[in-house]
């Protein structure tokens, strides 16, 4: 054999050997909710809304009962997701970028709001970006909510990117999505009278899965839902309004709400059918989860939306109401059972590397770490981990800022405003009533210790006293 026709062997070999290593690594579907509360699921509980296709995946998979956002609001969790960084790492903390630095301060208010980036730094390194360059179709559909457009979703690793401006509120739930005067920039052109924005992200999605199957494909379906505005469709408002029998329309008991919701439950639906008509189920990784807790204040037509109870508050508040959030994930490999062990939104970049075979470029960055064993192990005692927080802004949902840390069953609230220092622990006080500050002394002062060392770290920026 000729050297010519040994190196053509050679590469076509190694060509076979590559295309063998891409079709055997899992797709990724990740699946985020926008402001749903940890409650708001039949399978975590909640009896009026009805989620059937989430707790169908929920039975399939593993469902976490402590899974946590790493921010009460959207932008700064959706940093963490993104780049497998906490919030106070990536330099986003509060949400973007309708509003101005230093905004939210009332005349009633003691302090002066931390500033925060308006932007998620191009320089940061993504899991669309790690993934892509591993062989990996990546596509988003829906909110992105990390910049304007020079840090849209197709400059942080996204070949595909509908749902555009990618902004923090859908400026409608129907055709044409019209807010004023303000439209989608490719929803809009190529949409239909009738449409609905949850199905249009939800075919959008499947489509880009349907494009190419000789790569394995990450695909982001980022909704709206349940973000106000609360519009749903209108035979699904009827439906529950009628199962409320007369009864005051009011939350956690709310139609708008819980008619919302099962339009993105449908969603959910309609990704594992097509995922099990075309097969690809015996290969794809399913996680859904929320943003960030339910919102429980007034803020727009048919507000409070949900009530997170027996958590305490809800969105804007590092309270578990805020930060505890629905988590879901169906591995066609995972042990279906109900997982106690605590996991948060910056875990998704290193798990989804860990279960591709995939080296992380920057593990000693991230405070995210890899759940996978968990998927598998429904029999193993949870081990003890520290997560932290941080939130030096004046949220829209009457909060102030704010600061938690929770290491083991025991969390620590700071409240910037008076310094004010709470404790609670979380296996007997999971609603956070009973305040063990006075009683728990040494476990306060070490745990403020920890969570001061953290942020002098990070070079956290901190609220100011007023002049």
């Amino acid at each position: 054999m000729n050297r010519l026709l040994l190196l053509l062997l050679l590469f076509a070999l190694s060509a076979n050997a590559q295309k063998a290593r891409l079709n055997t690594r899992p797709n990724i579907v990740l699946i985020l909710a926008d402001d749903l509360g940890w409650a708001d699921l039949g399978c975590y509980r909640n009896s009026f809304n009805e989620t059937p296709a989430l707790d169908s995946l929920a039975k399939r998979g593993v469902r976490f009962t402590q899974g946590y956002s790493t921010c009460p609001v959207c932008s700064p969790s959706r940093s963490s997701i993104m780049t497998g960084k906490t919030p106070i790492a990536t330099g986003v903390t509060d949400w973007l970028t309708s509003r101005k630095l230093n905004a939210g301060s009332q005349p009633t208010d003691q302090l002066i709001a931390a500033d925060t980036k308006q932007f998620m730094a191009l320089e940061e390194t993504t899991i669309a970006e790690v993934l892509r360059q591993n062989g990996y179709r990546t596509g988003l559909f829906g909110k992105w909510h990390l910049g304007e457009k020079a840090y849209w979703p197709e400059q942080q690793g996204f070949e595909v990117a509908a749902g555009k401006p990618h902004g923090g509120s859908p400026l409608n739930y129907f055709y044409p999505y019209k807010n004023g005067s303000r439209t989608s920039e490719d929803l809009t052109p190529t949409g239909q009278e009738g449409e609905y924005l949850t199905d249009r992200l939800t075919d959008e999605a499947i489509k880009f899965m349907e494009a190419g199957k000789d790569r394995p494909f990450f695909a982001f379906l980022s909704h709206h839902a349940v973000h106000t505005p609360l519009q749903p469709k209108p035979e699904l408002l009827e439906k529950y309004r009628r199962k409320l029998g007369g009864h005051p329309e009011k939350a956690p008991e709310n139609p708008h709400y819980a008619a919302l919701l099962e339009s993105l439950d449908q969603s959910v639906g309609k990704v594992m059918a097509y995922l099990k008509a075309s097969g690809l189920d015996q290969n794809t990784i399913v996680v859904f989860t929320s943003d960030n807790g339910g919102l429980a204040v007034e803020e727009g037509k048919f507000t409070p939306a949900t009530v997170n109870t027996p958590l305490r508050a809800g969105k804007g508040h590092v309270y578990e109401g805020g930060i505890r959030v629905p988590f879901i994930v169906y591995a066609p490999k995972a042990t279906p059972h109900v997982e106690e062990s605590v996991v948060w939104g910056a875990d998704f970049f290193p798990t989804f590397l860990d279960m591709a075979g995939i080296a992380n470029p920057n593990p000693e960055q991230m405070e995210g770490q890899s759940f996978a064993r968990l998927l598998n192990a429904p029999n193993v005692k949870p081990k003890p981990r520290r997560l932290l927080w941080h939130y030096p802004h004046y949220s829209n949902q009457k909060s102030s800022p704010a600061a938690a840390i929770r290491e083991g069953d025991w969390k620590l609230v700071q409240q910037f405003e008076g310094n004010r220092l709470e404790l609670y622990n979380l296996k007997t006080d999971p609603s956070e009533q009973t305040d063990q500050a006075a009683q728990q002394p040494a476990r306060l002062k070490a745990l403020l210790a920890q969570l001061d060392t953290w942020r002098k770290r990070h070079n956290a920026l901190m609220p100011t006293p007023k002049p």
